[in-house]
């Protein structure tokens, strides 16, 4: 049940802490994600493993397809200069995918699991600082909840049960694992890194403006008015996006996404709220800049639009059809991820591990 991280040599780039939709110089890094479960589910193949730079999915495999699907054009460059290294990778893939099968029923068993629906999952990152020190983490899960964990840089392991300690003693005393770990962290995130700065030098020319979508809503407590500023499609991801009052800066009853987020195409998203008195409408602004923008955008509030309960019936029983398989096998997923990200502040949990 040895993990292998075919995808770690397409994982190349600046990677950020969350930077809650501000500018600011960061670290660079990468982060590796895998997946493998009992079951096929919309959105959740078999097996999928995929590559982040900055938050950003660059690269996706999936085991129905059985191919590396580059959301980044300079990938295509790397695969068409060195076809052999990226064959080799996409091979390398093609093993992971049966050995996290694998691990899936063997972690079954070790629950004493007969059947039902199962994800195993790994996360591992590394994080280069300006003054050349290195970090990285390895995590492993089940079942959306952690298993076994691994800090690179004080070498230490944390399992979170009983069953996971059994592993644990088993992973921690093979060599060849313990070299991929120092190999990782001392040779493969920075060699990568450089090849990034050589294939991706061309992709901080392409600029795409926001969309802005305002949505409201009146609230039936009290009567006050929820407004929602989404930027949307917009790259690169450095964006600022605030509510003024008046023309200034308004935090007051404002609420925002924790990060600004990664889109499928490579565009990110973000939004913010804000809670007011109707009457005061007038006097907010949804204040948008970016690279992509000739000028700044101020948005005017929209009149919150009623709606009819009918709707908000219908709608609910779509959507819990539509999403009944995603439920179990995405949600797990995230329920995993949000694990990651509330233990940022632990010592094995570097910055980038956000939203794996």
């Amino acid at each position: 049940m040895e993990p292998r991280w075919g995808l770690l040599w397409l994982l190349l780039a600046a990677a950020s802490c969350l930077l809650e939709g501000k500018r600011s110089s960061v670290p660079r890094g990468i982060r590796v994600t895998y997946s493998s479960a009992t079951e096929d589910c919309p959105g959740l193949p078999f097996f999928s493993a995929e590559g982040y730079v900055d938050d950003q999915l660059i690269i996706r495999y999936e085991s129905h397809t059985e191919k590396m699907h580059p959301r980044v054009d300079w990938l295509n460059t790397l695969e068409k200069e060195e076809p052999k290294f990226y064959q080799r990778y996409l091979s390398i893939l093609r093993n992971d995918q049966e050995d996290f099968q694998e691990n899936v029923h063997m972690l079954q068993k070790l629950y004493n699991q007969s059947g039902g629906y199962h994800i195993v999952q790994m996360i591992i990152t590394c994080e280069v600082r300006e003054d050349g020190t290195r970090s990285g983490c390895w995590q492993y899960g089940y079942d959306g909840r952690h298993f076994l964990k691994y800090d690179m840089g004080t070498s230490t392991w944390y399992a979170a049960d009983k069953e996971a300690l059994r592993v644990k003693w088993e992973w921690e005393n093979e060599t060849d694992l313990m070299q991929r770990f120092t190999g990782f962290l001392e040779s493969t995130c920075p060699d990568w890194l450089e090849k990034n700065d050589h294939y991706g030098s061309n992709s901080s020319l392409r600029k795409e403006p926001p969309l802005v979508k305002m949505s409201s809503r009146t609230e039936p407590e009290d009567g006050m008015e929820t407004h929602v500023c989404e930027p949307y499609g917009f790259y690169p991801r450095e964006i600022d996006a605030f509510w003024t009052r008046d023309g200034e800066v308004w935090e007051v009853d404002t609420h925002h996404a924790t990060s600004v987020a990664p889109n499928a195409d490579g565009t990110y998203h973000y939004w913010m709220s804000l809670h007011i008195d109707p009457k005061e409408r007038g006097r907010y602004r949804c204040h948008v800049e970016h690279d992509g923008l000739q000028d700044p955008l101020d948005l005017e509030l929209k009149v919150p639009q009623s709606r009819s309960n009918l709707w908000y019936i219908i709608g609910g029983v779509v959507a819990g059809v539509i999403v009944l398989c995603a439920i179990v096998g995405i949600g797990i997923f995230l329920k995993f991820k949000k694990g990651v990200d509330e233990q940022r502040n632990d010592p094995c949990t570097s910055s980038l591990m956000t939203n794996c």
